[in-house]
């Protein structure tokens, strides 16, 4: 049986789907990345938002169509889609043939084999149990990505997080390590940590916050060259992790910090913790105590009762504050969430009118900060050769992977590295959001 993957959403579906893979592939199961070879396709979803839940409803249409036409046998829908609407995946599409929430995914291999016999499937399991790590077949090839926690007890208004992964869950910090050593015998030469919220990290388990301890022993117990927090709110910047990505050579001078906002009446509408104090001063002491670190952050625009006066407010604070990165996310009305009752809904042309306007904001700051490395020499992560653009590609420790911007250069094929390798190179030119330049070193 060969079995094909979809995998759609964030960086933490992509490591249930790497689970998913490694438990098939054990279990005597080829994997295929055609989908026109596959006897069964599983497709990993996304359902956070609206534009996330159509990817996923296309893509298993898609897949019927295979059903339908050629020699697939099996649909196995699995993530937050089936999570979130748990009875009505199977009834509105009778064509999958089996489902799993996602507090399942170790169950794949029994989900595949009863596609095998003919017979439907169904499994949620607990979505507030321990976070399981595992071994996993790793996809990417220069960085991996590794998950400190599970679920998010934030209750943002807007977020149906809470009620599709369940509350806040951090794995113990030996499960961590031991993940992180396999990885680093693997050869990654990034390690980024993620979760729903990473600065929450053990403040369940061990009852204070511990990322900076987590940080440190990742340092200290294995050799990555890189680790990388994502996932961070300002509430929960400690002085203690300002220190540890300051002191701590391994940890990138780099932070991606979502404040969603800054006017004070929408943060509380939002139910943001902290608020616009906490906001400007969680900034301003990154700054302050880590010299030269890249902040990356997102704003969401059109909520519910937002004025001109609140987004003028936004546009303001996006203007003077510089975010080294940023993004915007036009509000997404979601049923469950308490936003989505909330008076003031705005119409979406409005919505798309300021997303486009914070954007042409955004693009000069970019534009200025990247031209400040033109003629330095600076590391960059090896990742691949891109065949559209015709030049090899990494990124600098102030970017990240699929978010950020890239370093574009040219190595002889003959020599090229393997993905991870870390180089050095010397800026020439800017390219909007992404850099160009020359290669001077190889390193690791």
């Amino acid at each position: 049986m060969k079995i094909g993957f979809i995998s759609l959403g964030c960086a933490k579906n992509l490591m249930d789907t790497e689970v998913m893979l490694k438990l098939l592939a054990d279990a005597g199961y080829e994997i295929t990345p055609e989908d026109t070879e596959a006897d069964i396709i599983v497709v990993n979803t996304c359902a956070f938002l609206e534009e996330a839940r159509r990817e996923a409803i296309d893509s298993i249409l898609d897949v019927a169509w295979l059903k339908e036409n050629r020699s697939l046998r099996g649909i196995i829908v699995t993530g937050c889609l089936p999570e979130r609407y748990r009875d009505e995946i199977m009834k509105e599409m009778p064509e999958v043939d089996a489902v799993l929430g996602v507090g399942s995914v170790h169950e794949i291999v029994d989900a595949v084999r009863a596609v095998e016999r003919g017979e439907k499937f169904a499994a949620y399991g607990d979505k507030d149990a321990a976070p399981l790590g595992g071994e996993r077949v790793v996809t990417t090839d220069a960085y991996a990505y590794i998950k400190i926690a599970e679920g998010c007890d934030n209750r943002c208004s807007y977020c149906a997080i809470p009620y599709i992964r369940g509350r806040h869950r951090s794995r113990t910090m030996e499960d961590i390590i031991e993940e992180a050593k396999s990885l680093d015998d693997m050869g990654v030469g990034e390690l980024i940590l993620v979760a729903q919220d990473t600065t929450r990290y053990g403040i369940d388990i061990y009852g204070e916050y511990k990322l900076a301890e987590l940080l440190h022993r990742l340092s200290v117990e294995t050799n990555i060259p890189w680790l990388r927090i994502m996932y961070c709110y300002p509430d929960k910047i400690t002085d203690e992790l300002i220190r540890e990505i300051r002191d701590n050579p391994r940890v990138v001078k780099y932070i991606d910090l979502p404040v969603q906002h800054v006017a004070e009446s929408v943060l509380e509408r939002m139910n943001r913790h902290g608020g616009e104090k906490c906001v400007r001063d969680a900034v301003r002491r990154l700054r302050e105590g880590v010299p030269g670190i890249a902040i990356r952050t997102t704003a969401i625009v059109g909520f519910p009762g937002e004025t001109e006066e609140e987004f003028e407010q936004l546009v303001d604070f996006i203007s003077e504050t510089k975010f080294d990165r940023f993004g915007a996310f036009t509000y997404s009305r979601e049923e469950g969430t308490p936003a989505y009752d909330f008076d003031g809904q705005i119409d979406e042309q409005t919505k798309q009118d300021r997303y486009d306007r914070i954007m042409s904001v955004q693009l000069p700051i970019s534009a200025k900060l990247n031209a400040k490395h033109v003629g330095k020499t600076i590391e960059v992560i090896y990742e691949g050769y891109d065949y559209v653009a015709d030049s090899c590609f990494g990124r600098t420790q102030w970017d990240a992977p699929d978010v950020d911007g890239k370093v574009y250069f040219s190595i002889p094929e003959k020599k090229r590295p393997e993905p991870g390798a870390h180089i050095r190179v010397r800026i020439t030119e800017t390219l909007d959001y992404d850099l160009k330049g020359e290669v001077v070193e190889m390193k690791r």
